[in-house]
């Protein structure tokens, strides 16, 4: 019997892995050193391991309990996350493996009256996985290559930043989507692997204009992505703190994000003056002016107008002036489809205006943004300025308290939602606060502490295995 229940825990604690892998991008380098929710290994993986195996030694069925409540905790678990497991193909093939190494192992575990444990299964389990990923992942690239390679006359733009760079993306396809036939990947899809499966599923060979958004975690990230699209227009957005936990310091990061410079197409640069190139597009803005009604500035002395939240977007837009002046189009065009932009979602995206006016801040997790938008609230004077926000999850402590000194000018109440920086807002916030454990109690908090006319924002509103 034992060995049938050892067979089966090799399942469960692959369920774990596979869940707190997926969360990270594969990565497990990140599981174990950057994973904000560290004790969910001991609670999830190291106890109910140890467990098991000094129960195997004393009673069989004692470890069949062991099994069956961490079964249960596993269920309690994924009920509980707002990110629970996909199965992916990648996720059954892991899955297969595991499966594999099962009757593999056990009959050997039971011919030469071996410990039932799971660790050997497990390993193998991953060694076939990562094996296979890896050649599985080379043709889906060529693929990939070839058929951006094969697109005729298309033009193919790289966007990179520190933040920022969904917002350029999606308000540059909204500009240009009646002059081209664009194909940009919708949400914050940035990753090497998310991008080939992007262009390989969705990509039309009719495409003219394709535009890429570039993410990094480290070294060479960016160089893969502009190997895979080569392209042909660059735009690099602000350089700042976000992910310092990666590149350690700021000149990292422009190191990682100029690796975009290494396009063997690349036909101009626009980039940001954090980048520290001798041309900067953001040395063209004046006159901007940011309110709860909109947007408007001048780009070299051109006027636009935009329905949008945030002096940071006139950043955001001059630099797709730039991109679309280059690809052709005129200033009435450009300030037109400007005019009538709506808000990247979950990025300052107003909700509602009545009973309750409710604003989606939720993409927004940067020190910079956080404020300027908090700035904007700080005048309204029809209710309550409730703000809802874990505040800055990757960033340090001085950040955090730095944005404490801005929430406690703008706002009545601030709902804490993430324990990571819980200390933090807890000493250094002056106003109201509530602080939430769980992310479950906090619809119930927000009837109770708000009412009509209130402003609530969700600000970075991180995931809650976050």
């Amino acid at each position: 019997m034992i060995y049938i229940v050892s067979f089966a825990f090799s399942f469960l604690m692959l369920y774990y892995l596979a869940l707190v892998l997926q969360l990270n991008n594969y990565k497990f380098k990140r599981v174990l050193f950057n994973f904000s929710k560290k004790r969910w290994h001991f609670y999830y993986l190291i106890a109910p391991f140890l467990l098991y195996v000094i129960t195997c030694d004393i009673n069989h069925f004692l470890a069949l309990g062991v099994a069956i409540i961490y079964l249960l905790a596993l269920i309690f678990l994924a009920k509980n996350i707002d990110k629970p497991l996909v199965f992916t193909a990648r996720i059954k093939r892991l899955f297969l493996f595991n499966l594999l190494g099962a009757f593999v192992f056990t009959p050997i575990h039971f011919y030469y009256k071996l410990d039932p444990h799971t660790l050997d299964i497990i390993i193998f389990a991953f060694l076939l996985s990562y094996i296979c990923e890896y050649f599985v992942n080379k043709s889906f690239y060529n693929k990939a290559y070839n058929k951006i390679s094969n697109l005729k006359d298309c033009k193919v733009v790289l966007i990179t930043a520190s933040y920022g760079k969904t917002s350029i993306k999606h308000y540059l396809a909204s500009i240009t989507k009646n002059y081209f036939k664009i194909h940009y990947a919708k949400g914050s899809i940035n990753t090497l692997l998310g991008l080939i499966k992007d262009i390989n599923e969705n990509l039309d060979p009719n495409t003219n204009l394709l535009i890429i958004e570039a993410g990094a975690r480290k070294k060479g990230d960016i160089e893969e992505i502009t190997k895979l699209v080569r392209p042909h227009y660059v735009i690099i957005g602000q350089i700042g703190t976000a992910h310092l936990e990666y590149f350690k310091n700021i000149e990292n990061t422009k190191e990682v994000k100029k690796e975009a410079l290494k396009s063997t197409r690349l036909e101009l640069a626009i980039t940001h003056s954090s980048v520290g190139e001798s041309f900067s597009y953001d040395s063209a803005l004046s006159e901007i002016k940011a309110s709860l009604d909109g947007l408007s500035f001048k780009c070299n002395d051109e006027k636009y107008f935009a329905n949008l939240l945030g002096s940071f977007n006139a950043s955001n837009l001059c630099a797709c002036i730039y991109l679309a002046k280059a690809l052709g189009l005129n200033y009435e065009q450009i300030s037109k489809e400007i005019a009538n932009l709506k808000a990247t979602e979950h990025r300052l995206q107003i909700i509602s205006r009545e009973p309750k006016f409710i604003i989606d801040d939720g993409f927004n997790g940067n020190y910079d943004g956080m404020s300027d938008s908090y700035r904007i609230i700080k005048d309204y004077n029809l209710g309550k300025k409730v703000l809802v926000s874990p505040g800055i999850i990757e960033a340090s402590e001085e950040l955090n308290k730095k944005l404490c000194e801005v929430i406690n000018e703008c706002f009545d109440l601030a709902i804490i939602t993430s324990e990571t920086n819980a200390r933090i807002y807890d000493e250094k916030l002056k106003i109201k606060k509530i602080i939430l454990k769980d992310k479950a109690k906090l619809i119930e908090t927000l009837a109770n502490e708000t009412k009509e006319k209130d402003l609530i924002i969700f600000s970075n509103d991180a995931p809650n295995f976050i």
